[in-house]
């Protein structure tokens, strides 16, 4: 899935989704993003920022759907994040639980509450 981008107050940041088969849950990552290497400029459909190192990550679980999910910090440094960018990624944790919880429903490995 490609990562979803947002500028607020002149900083770029993204949110990507991967599968991370140990923990059995989608990892929704939160990452300031980084500009495109110069020599994409001149492909007119390139990306114009590319994702960081992610500093929150956001399990959410798809195989029980009893296992809440969690959110991790990830970073030495500080990171201050915007209200409304931290709303967009919970926002984003949110459906995501959501696409899990209603999938698990469908498989009819379970009810879903």
């Amino acid at each position: 899935m490609p990562a979803e981008l947002r500028e607020h107050a002149g900083r770029h940041y993204a949110v990507q989704f991967h599968h991370a088969l140990p923990d059995d849950a989608w990892a929704v990552e939160l990452s300031e993003a980084a500009p495109a290497p110069e020599a994409w400029v001149e492909n007119p459909g390139a990306e114009r920022h590319l994702p960081g190192t992610a500093f929150l990550v956001a399990f959410v679980p798809d195989e029980d759907p009893d296992v809440e999910p969690t959110v991790h910090i990830h970073s030495h440094d500080e990171h201050v994040i915007p209200y409304e960018i931290m709303r967009w990624f919970m926002q984003q944790v949110a459906e995501q639980v959501e696409r899990c919880r209603v999938a698990f429903k469908q498989d009819g490995r379970g009810a879903v509450e």
